[in-house]
């Protein structure tokens, strides 16, 4: 039932000669037989395990063919983690961080192994998700974020990891110009979204560090208590700023059973499930936890959709320049526009179209 790794995908193999080597000089297994597993489920950074002897490390690197050069900052995710792990829980702890691209070709990082399940639309064996228990994990999910975003980030020393003044127009203004950049065909609700945003700009609502990606595949959950999180993962876009902007982005994920059917084909967690909890729900849950409230939460989800669909346009348009062989990401383009159709009817009615 634990979220296991798998074997290397083709083309995305690391030089184990070179890493064990490098990791020699650095663990306490030194002179251990290396290898090399794959965590298959992520579309941007790569995630591997890495054994040696007895121990066990979890890798991080950039994709293969990245052209971004503001995205994928290796050494920017390790001093978050760095700043984060002695004050929020669930925040891995990373290792030693490598900046040589000559080692792997790119820089990375190694972090500590945590073990636990991620729920997906599918089930781990063995799991039956009573609604009970789907309620309690909806309100254990809202509790490590309203946690993450009280955690005091200048005493942290992460003052300097964002510019919160004016973050959600830059926001805004930012991933219009990307999904520009990345567009490889026509998606009229793209456009119509991003100026209705742009004619919407909330105000700002104080800063704090936040996930940027916090979803249900980016969270280990305990299998002894799944109500329990034992870590969050993937930081690459954490950053400090509007906190609601982090909430928007979770909503966006947050798939319910009445929503359209493309949708919920597309689903990538249990939120559909019974006793799940609605996105207005967790939204207003969100708001009495955090004490942040505010009547323009439509904004904040239509911008989580059109950001997760840049996401998922600028992967595709890696797909279609030939920067990557990966078959997962062939027809990621219908998933564009289904994403643009719902931020485009949130945005008319001006909610977060619950039931």
């Amino acid at each position: 039932m634990l979220d296991g790794s798998a074997p290397v995908r083709p083309g995305e193999e690391l030089d184990i000669g070179r890493l064990t080597a490098w990791l020699a000089a650095r663990a306490p297994s030194s002179g251990a037989a290396v290898t090399v597993a794959q965590f298959p489920h992520g579309h941007s950074n790569l995630t591997y395990l890495v054994t040696a002897g007895e121990a066990e490390y979890v890798l991080r690197r950039p994709p293969f063919g990245n052209l971004v050069r503001t995205a994928h900052d290796m050494a920017r995710e390790f001093r978050m983690l760095a700043a984060l792990a002695p004050r929020f829980p669930e925040a891995p702890r990373p290792l030693w961080s490598c900046e040589d691209p000559s080692v792997l070709g790119a820089p990375f990082y190694l972090m500590e192994r945590r073990r636990g399940i991620v729920l997906r639309r599918s089930l781990p064996a063995g799991l039956v998700l009573s609604p009970a228990l789907a309620g309690a994990i909806s309100a254990a999910v809202l509790d490590a974020l309203v946690r993450l975003h009280a955690v005091d980030y200048r005493a942290a020393g992460l003052d300097g990891m964002g510019r919160p003044a004016g973050y959600v127009e830059r926001q805004v203004r930012g991933w219009t110009e990307r999904y520009a950049g990345a567009a490889t065909e026509p998606v009229p609700e793209m456009d119509a979204v991003a100026g209705w945003m742009a004619g919407r700009i909330p105000p700002e609502r104080g800063a704090a560090v936040i996930h940027n990606d916090y979803k249900f595949d980016n969270l280990l959950l305990d299998p002894d208590d799944p109500a329990r999180l034992v870590a969050l993962l993937d930081w690459e876009m954490a950053t400090v700023g509007d906190p609601l902007m982090d909430l928007g982005s979770a909503l966006a994920y947050w798939i319910e059973p009445d929503d359209p059917p493309e949708l919920l084909a597309a689903a990538m967690g249990p939120t559909h499930l019974p006793g799940m909890w609605t996105r207005a729900r967790f939204a207003e849950e969100y708001a009495r936890r955090s004490g942040r409230a505010g009547n323009d939460m439509a904004f904040y989800y239509c911008f989580g959709l059109f950001k997760v669909a840049v996401i998922v346009q600028q992967i595709y348009a890696r797909y279609v320049r030939g920067q990557t062989r990966d078959p997962r990401f062939a027809d990621m383009h219908r998933m564009v526009a289904v994403l643009a159709r719902q931020a485009a009817r949130a945005a008319e009615r001006e909610t977060l179209l619950s039931a």
